[in-house]
């Protein structure tokens, strides 16, 4: 009888030390999510000036963004690339906590992702070759091949302008854009922020013409349960548009605040 209360004590005891060390693990996973020190934020890696790499370093607006966020959340800037066409699918699996890749929020968008704040405002602009005189608006692109990036918003307004078998989808905008003086394609079509500093440099000779297609509102995409991060990321972005950072970072790509206010 004694025995068998002696084993009764002692697997009573067992199970209290169990869930004690369960309950503790628990906790210490918990705190350690919630003090995460590491801020990870995915672009292409393709799209200069805003995220590029240059001697195996990323580089770019879009870098400096978040390095600038990451320091005023109290967080060390990761930047990593992935690819465009499956960039929201690397967020929702974990793979880094944001994207900060000149993002267009759009309402398809919005049903996988939050996003903040528009951290930069831009428009679809259709370029040309610098000698080309026959396009000059939207309305002279039809039956015109036309070079746009994989899954972005500018290949549905090429589809608006142009039969779908002209329509030709690349991995980056500046080998399109190679291809305009090649007479490869007749038009691209992308962000005024990407031709813009090509044409002022004038290493491809291009051109745009016509109005703006479309005004957009960029902005970081986050995982629809990263609430605090949401909130934390927009805090941080309106600090540096107060403090000043984000004027100097835009003046220092583009020779001008970018925001649109």
């Amino acid at each position: 009888m004694k025995k068998n209360v002696w084993v009764g004590l002692l697997v009573s005891l067992s199970l209290v030390s169990f869930i004690l060390t369960a309950c503790g693990s628990s906790e210490k996973s918990a705190g350690t999510s919630a003090d995460k020190k590491e801020f990870q934020y995915a672009m292409s890696g393709l799209y200069k000036p805003f995220n590029f790499k240059e001697n195996g370093k990323l580089e770019g607006f879009d870098v400096e963004i978040g390095k600038a966020l990451a320091e005023k959340m109290g967080m060390k800037a990761v930047p990593v690339t992935n690819p465009w066409e499956t960039i929201i699918q690397g967020l929702q699996a974990k793979k880094y906590d944001a994207i900060i890749g000149s993002m267009t929020v759009t309402d398809e968008r919005k049903k996988s992702v939050n996003f903040t704040n528009t951290y930069y405002q831009s428009g679809a602009q259709i370029f040309v070759a610098e000698n080309k005189q026959d396009i000059k608006s939207a309305a002279d692109l039809k039956g015109k091949r036309i070079g746009v990036v994989k899954a972005s918003s500018y290949k549905e307004l090429a589809l608006q302008n142009t039969d779908k078998d002209k329509v030709v989808e690349y991995d980056s905008d500046i080998t399109a854009l190679m291809d305009l003086p090649t007479g490869r394609l007749d038009a691209v079509i992308t962000d005024q922020m990407v031709g813009f500093p090509i044409i002022k440099e004038g290493a491809i000779k291009i051109k745009d013409v016509g109005e703006p297609l479309s005004q957009d509102d960029q902005a970081i995409a986050v995982r629809k349960e990263d609430k605090e991060l949401l909130d934390k990321l927009n805090k941080a972005l309106e600090e540096i548009i107060k403090d000043g950072t984000y004027e100097r970072i835009s003046n220092k790509w583009f020779n001008r605040n970018i925001l649109g206010e």
